[in-house]
């Protein structure tokens, strides 16, 4: 079983940054893919970027591009998601979610083990 936890969310004004953190735990956590996901009010939830177990491939939607940096810290079990200028069009809940195949996906239905996400607001 693996566990993750979001945070960092919050409310930012249009053109600011917030970083996203997801502490997994459970067995073998290194060899997960991670991906972030984002679910707007009355919208499906849809990929945001992921990371590959090692870090060699990271992923973007092509709307995040460019504002958007995903990393990940495996001695810390941990995968960050850094939004820099942010829009209003950013905001959603954002989920974390885990892969034990280990790659890096775009696709919702791969992630086997999700956080329960953590709400950012972008003000304009």
């Amino acid at each position: 079983q693996v566990q993750l936890v979001e945070s960092g969310g919050g409310l930012v004004q249009a053109g600011g940054s917030l970083s996203l953190s997801c502490a997994a735990s459970g067995s073998t956590v290194s060899r997960l893919a991670v991906g972030w996901f984002r679910q707007a009010p009355g919208k499906e939830r849809e990929f945001v970027s992921a990371v590959s177990w090692n870090g060699g491939s990271t992923y973007y939607t092509n709307s995040v591009k460019g504002r958007f940096t995903i990393s990940r810290d495996n001695a810390k079990n941990t995968v960050y998601l850094r939004m820099n200028s942010l829009k209003p069009e950013d905001t959603a809940v954002y989920y974390c979610a885990a892969d034990t195949w280990g790659q890096g996906t775009n696709r919702l239905t791969a992630y086997e083990y999700w956080g329960q996400g953590t709400q950012v607001t972008v003000s304009s």
